[in-house]
């Protein structure tokens, strides 16, 4: 089943800066490689999806962390939840790890 990405005015700032950045190219793909992961599959391997317990939804909806890079100095996530509609993953940010 593929998912629908709805993006938070935030994540989508985030991930027009690192388009428009031309020395975060490789960060901009791994980052788009993992949406492409979110958006078929948020269960994929490579994404080691892990729920985030310190954050909650604007509607205490779960919030999930995805990597996005692994093995990088602040190697960049992706937090979402489920939603709004039952195929719908909310990207809620796209940030370095915390």
């Amino acid at each position: 089943m593929k998912f629908v990405l709805y993006f938070t005015p935030m994540a989508k700032k985030t991930l027009k800066e690192l388009k428009e950045d031309t020395g975060q190219k490789k960060r901009y793909q791994s980052v788009t490689k993992a949406l492409k992961f979110l958006n078929e599959n948020p269960k994929h391997p490579g994404l080691q999806t892990h729920r985030y317990y310190s954050l909650q939804g604007p509607h205490d909806e779960k919030i999930f962390e995805a990597y996005a890079e692994q093995k990088t100095p602040a190697a960049y996530r992706i937090f979402f939840f489920y939603g709004p509609c039952k195929d719908g993953i909310t990207i809620f940010a796209i940030t370095p790890h915390p």
